[in-house]
């Protein structure tokens, strides 16, 4: 038989459309299986704490705080604790806000993305808290709200998927609103309330790219206020040492912030330096010095000279220090502070060469008092006070016109005035009237980087740019960009002039030029189409008269007339003619420059629109040069989530 001809019959292959169907309807059944049974499906809560027995089990309590176990039933309604879902409140309120302790739990293991919770009480944050706890170390935490309605809160712990960890109910706090209340703490992926912080740190939507702003360590709030982590205002203690800036500055007299950086652009914020002794008692503003010849004698090695911090108490009398022996890093209190006991506030310190003796400017009933002292402990007052002045002050000698032969001696007060005269070590003597150092209406509490002659010489400027408010974003207020100041010879006397620093170079990205454009009477140059970051620099000639070459940045106009700026202010005058300007545009901010300085102005300003361009109003204009440089992030590479 010839096998050609014998066919074995073949199994019915299902068509292409019935696979796809079949197919489909499993899908459909698989979806709907997880839509019935979604919630049996996820991970299921792990519970903390739920607080719903007659006392705190295994949780290990301090002080005497917790010591009456949780509250539920009546007790919640005596205590007007509002919002309660009914099983029992860890709290710290029965007997009142006088009593403190902790209340710590055992350790267990992160094994879901979020820690949920409800919290209510006192908003102080170290003092009245929730925390997380990583090998001893807080690395979450969250407050009250200065009210007994429970709220609901959640932490992303994915960070720590795996590790063990614990968590601890804080209560340090005596007084006003001196308690905490804690309901359900859980493990979760499905948790009440999402964490409000959710952008990564340096990205946010309007954290300025190059201007210095304050970063949450362990909390998750939006619009932080005084006192609050991601809140900055003065300056504090600018100084350069070894190699590296250390810019410190206030969060409102609870802390001093820390941030660290070999060229100002680019920084490393560290966890805060110095913090008041105990809630209230306030490290209000002050200074930092090198004791090079440990005159004080609080290095016990004189070839590793301490690092010194002066500031106040809130008390406005108690003047005291902190200092440092690993160059800024990490930092103790004298133990005999306070140091002096004189009124107000805000030392300004110094060594005094000619004399071999240490200065201090001190703040208090509108003037600066003097003080000197040979050793930083103890102070004599030289009884020769600057009368009319106003907080935060900072003194230094500047070069006239870069001549090192010939110097004068510059204070400029809290509000950003200065004036210029002599200094013979006990008394100032100013020779000038006091002139504004920036026209802006966001600039104040300037300070200026200290011994920077063992560096390359500049006196490199900063100042709080006050107002600079960011709404629902994780931080508040910012840091005007650092600034050259010299002392220069004008028609009308001596001035102080301010320069954006060169190292703002180092963030320029590309370019583009235009040169000897005439703009006539309402005519537009277009400059950049869309972009965030921009330093400008433009040389301009504009007729007397009723001519405006208006500057349109991101929709924030800075008008420039022949003799004037305006941006965001009343028109300020140079002494000759408006000849250059330069701007550093950030996401919510411009600062300007003209004629190399002898005016700016710091501006905090949301954007209204995109692109920047130039326009002639009024009459025409010539633009002899101009030249935009888009700028890359001082942030890139620093960016994570928390």
């Amino acid at each position: 038989m010839d096998t050609h001809m014998i066919s074995t019959p073949r199994k019915e292959t299902p068509s292409r459309h019935f696979q796809t169907a079949r197919r489909y309807r499993f899908s459909v059944l698989v979806v709907t299986a997880l839509v019935i049974l979604g919630p049996a499906c996820q991970a299921q809560d792990l519970v903390i704490g739920d607080f719903s027995g007659s006392d705190y089990g295994k949780w290990k309590a301090t002080g005497s705080a917790f010591q009456k176990g949780p509250a539920s039933g009546d007790l919640l309604t005596r205590l007007e604790i509002e919002n309660s879902i009914g099983r029992g409140v860890a709290t710290s309120e029965i007997d009142g806000d006088g009593p403190t302790g902790t209340l710590t739990s055992p350790e267990f293991t992160i094994e879901r993305k979020y820690i949920s919770f409800r919290i209510a009480g006192g908003n102080y944050e170290i003092h009245t808290c929730l925390n997380l706890l990583v090998n001893g170390k807080v690395v979450k935490s969250a407050t009250g709200w200065r009210s007994d309605r429970l709220v609901p809160c959640t932490w992303d712990v994915s960070a720590w998927n795996g590790r063990s960890v614990q968590v601890q109910i804080v209560d340090e706090a005596s007084g006003d609103w001196g308690h905490i209340n804690v309901e359900r703490i859980v493990q979760t992926d499905q948790p009440e309330q999402l964490p409000v912080v959710t952008e990564p740190l340096y990205r946010e939507s309007l954290r300025p790219q190059f201007h210095f702003t304050a970063k949450q360590w362990t909390m998750d709030r939006l619009n932080p206020g005084h006192r609050e982590e991601g809140w900055i205002n003065d300056l504090n203690g600018l100084i350069y040492y070894e190699g590296e800036y250390h810019l410190f500055a206030q969060r409102w007299a609870k802390c001093w912030l820390h941030a660290v950086s070999k060229d100002l652009i680019h920084w490393t914020e560290l966890e805060p330096a110095i913090w008041e002794e105990s809630l209230g008692s306030g490290v209000q503003s002050g200074t930092c010095v090198v004791d090079y010849q440990n005159t004080s004698g609080l290095s016990p090695d004189p070839a590793n000279p301490p690092m010194i911090a002066f500031w106040s108490r809130f008390d406005n009398r108690s003047q005291c220090l902190s200092y440092s022996l690993d160059r800024g890093h990490t930092w103790k209190p004298y133990a005999k502070n306070p140091i002096m006991v004189a009124p107000e506030r805000d030392p300004k310190v110094f060594w005094y060469a000619p004399s071999k003796h240490w200065v201090m400017m001190l703040y208090g009933g509108q003037q600066y008092r003097i003080f000197t002292s040979k050793n930083l402990l103890e102070w004599k007052d030289e009884h020769h006070p600057i009368p009319n002045s106003y907080e935060c002050p900072d003194f230094f000698e500047l070069p006239v016109d870069g001549d090192a032969k010939n110097k004068k001696w510059v204070l400029i007060q809290g509000n950003g005035n200065y004036s210029i005269g002599t200094f013979n070590g006990t008394e100032f003597k100013e020779e000038t009237p006091r002139f504004p150092c920036d026209v802006g209406p966001h600039f104040y509490a300037t300070q200026s980087w200290h011994n920077t002659e063992t560096g390359d010489g500049r006196r490199i400027q900063c100042a709080w740019m006050r107002g600079a408010d960011f709404i629902d974003m994780p931080f508040s207020q910012m840091i005007s960009f650092p600034a050259e100041l010299s002392l220069r010879t004008t028609p009308d006397g001596l001035r102080v002039f301010r320069s954006p620093i060169k190292e703002i170079d180092l963030l320029h990205r590309s370019t583009d030029t235009w040169s000897n454009r005439k703009l006539g009477k309402d005519q537009t140059l277009s400059l950049q189409p869309s972009g965030q970051l921009f330093h400008i620099l433009a040389e301009v000639e504009i007729p007397e008269g009723p001519t405006r070459l208006t500057f349109n940045l991101r929709g924030i106009p800075v008008v420039l007339t022949s003799k004037t700026l305006e941006s965001g202010h009343k028109p300020a005058s140079v002494q000759g003619q408006v000849k250059t300007v330069e701007f550093l545009v950030d996401r919510t901010s411009v600062e300007s420059f003209v004629n190399d300085g002898e005016i700016s102005s710091t501006r905090y300003a949301l954007p209204k629109a995109s692109g920047i361009s130039v326009k002639a109003e009024g009459g025409p204009a010539t633009i002899k040069s101009l030249t935009v440089h888009q700028l890359n992030s001082a942030w890139e590479g620093k960016a994570f989530k928390k």
